[in-house]
């Protein structure tokens, strides 16, 4: 998962992602969207593809990228998972608080 957060921490790949939410594109289309070098794309697509966030297949000539929505719904379940247990945590604090959960031997 740390490959999947250091993928999403820059925004020119948060905008390739974007784009492919839209739609599958190859990386010409991918690098009309922006003003910088296409090796600086390919990098930013390698990094993704790395992180398995998005997959390539050759047509033709082509190689078309397509978001991969598992992994993101990899990181969601991951995130919930942290509140609920945080929610737990918290709900335990307040039933100590009110007296609740202790054992009182008189």
């Amino acid at each position: 998962m740390n490959d999947v957060f250091k993928a999403l921490s820059d925004s020119t790949r948060r905008k390739i992602l974007e784009l492919l939410s839209e739609k599958d594109m190859n990386a010409g289309e991918i690098a009309d969207y922006f003003n910088i070098s296409k090796p600086s794309i390919s990098h930013h697509l390698a990094i993704l593809k790395n992180a398995d966030l998005i997959s390539d297949e050759r047509k033709g000539q082509n190689i078309v990228y397509t978001l991969n929505t598992t992994v993101f719904q990899d990181v969601v379940r991951w995130f919930f998972d942290i509140t609920k247990n945080e929610e737990q945590k918290e709900m335990q604090g307040n039933k100590k608080k009110d007296g609740q959960g202790e054992n009182w031997d008189e």
